[in-house]
């Protein structure tokens, strides 16, 4: 019985290339109890590995958290494993808003404390208690009202490269890290202003909203969906868009795009650019912004140790990794001192 996955990267990418299969890459989270997560996990696994579905996702207690792709012809039986879960029946599915036959290149489910590490003490407020879910079009009208603060939930690498018109976006690094932030900045409109918040799919603003309620704020709107429903909505409805650049994807594809708009700058030399890389040296695998002609001039790298490390032997680049922990620049997303232009 095959609980995880066996092959590299490397080799799912050349399978997927070879079959030539049309992949969906979507989203869905719920919150429910869950009594058993680790068996929860396992079942998932069985029953998502034989429909050749490949991503991340969380499982914890408190619900589940994921984020896949899967052969297109194998969508309808992907539905059906879904709606034979009484929680999960009917879970709405956010459909990616740019398609990869890569996006995800392994199936990974972790069973976690929490879907979503918000850093929050769950039995001190009621999470039930959400802010008002509103759609596209009632997103517009209340982002139109002076009376309306919309707060991007996201973190500065991902409103760097996109956000909507005129939302605050705090400047962290980890969802936990915006809470107070937020909640500090704000404490003195909690009555008389409205809270509009977003995120990419939905999730941070579900328990986001709990808690701000449960902190005096008596007006508080979150958009169902996220950007990537909002996105579909706009479209299909034929509304005006007031989402600006690119939507931060957590996968290979590091974004989609929703405007023509370029509103980040290549972290090496200051052009406009909004497309995010990882370092190629494994041993630092920062996340920034690179241009094309910068990824050739530093062979993708983030600085020139880097580069010169990636033209080692491999046998001797895995020896100087053997019993070093990752650096901290992992973490940082763009915020390294080795990036010349960095958002921050």
């Amino acid at each position: 019985m095959q609980l995880y996955n066996k092959l590299s990267a490397q080799e799912r990418a050349t399978m997927l290339e070879a079959a030539g299969t049309e992949r969906l890459t979507l989203s869905f989270y719920q919150y429910a109890h869950i009594g058993n997560p680790q068996l929860f996990r396992d079942h998932l696994f069985l029953a998502w590995d034989q429909l050749e579905v490949l991503g991340r996702i969380y499982v914890a207690q408190e619900g589940i958290n994921a984020q896949l792709s899967l052969p297109a012809p194998r969508f309808e039986a992907f539905k059906k494993h879904l709606d034979s879960i009484d929680f999960l029946e009917g879970v709405r599915l956010n459909i990616a808003v740019e398609q990869d036959l890569k996006s995800f290149l392994k199936l990974t489910i972790k069973v976690r404390q929490k879907i979503v590490a918000d850093g929050l003490n769950d039995t001190t407020f009621d999470v039930t208690q959400k802010g008002k879910h509103v759609n596209a079009e009632e997103f517009n009208q209340l982002l139109a009202d002076p009376n309306t603060v919309c707060v991007d939930m996201r973190n500065h690498y991902e409103s760097e490269i996109g956000h909507f018109k005129g939302a605050v976006t705090p400047d962290v690094d980890t969802f936990r890290e915006s809470l107070p932030i937020i909640e500090e900045d704000l404490s003195a409109q909690k009555s008389d202003k409205k809270l509009l918040m977003y995120c990419t799919g939905g999730i941070r603003c579900e328990k986001a909203s709990a808690y701000f309620k449960h902190k005096g704020f008596e007006n508080v709107y979150q958009l169902e969906g996220g950007i990537i429903e909002y996105t579909r909505q706009v479209k299909d409805n034929a509304l005006e868009n007031k989402f600006i650049g690119k939507n931060f994807v957590f996968d290979e594809r590091r974004g989609e795009r929703i405007t023509e708009d370029v509103i980040a700058k290549c972290h090496q030399c200051g052009t406009p650019c909004d497309t995010h890389v990882n370092c190629e040296n494994e041993a630092c695998h920062l996340l920034f912004i690179q241009c094309e002609s910068c990824g050739e001039k530093m062979q993708n790298c983030c600085s020139d140790p880097c580069k010169e490390t990636i033209q080692l032997p491999i046998e001797e680049q895995r020896a100087l990794r053997k019993g070093t922990h990752n650096s901290n620049k992992i973490f940082k997303k763009g915020r390294s001192e080795v990036l010349k232009f960095k958002s921050h």
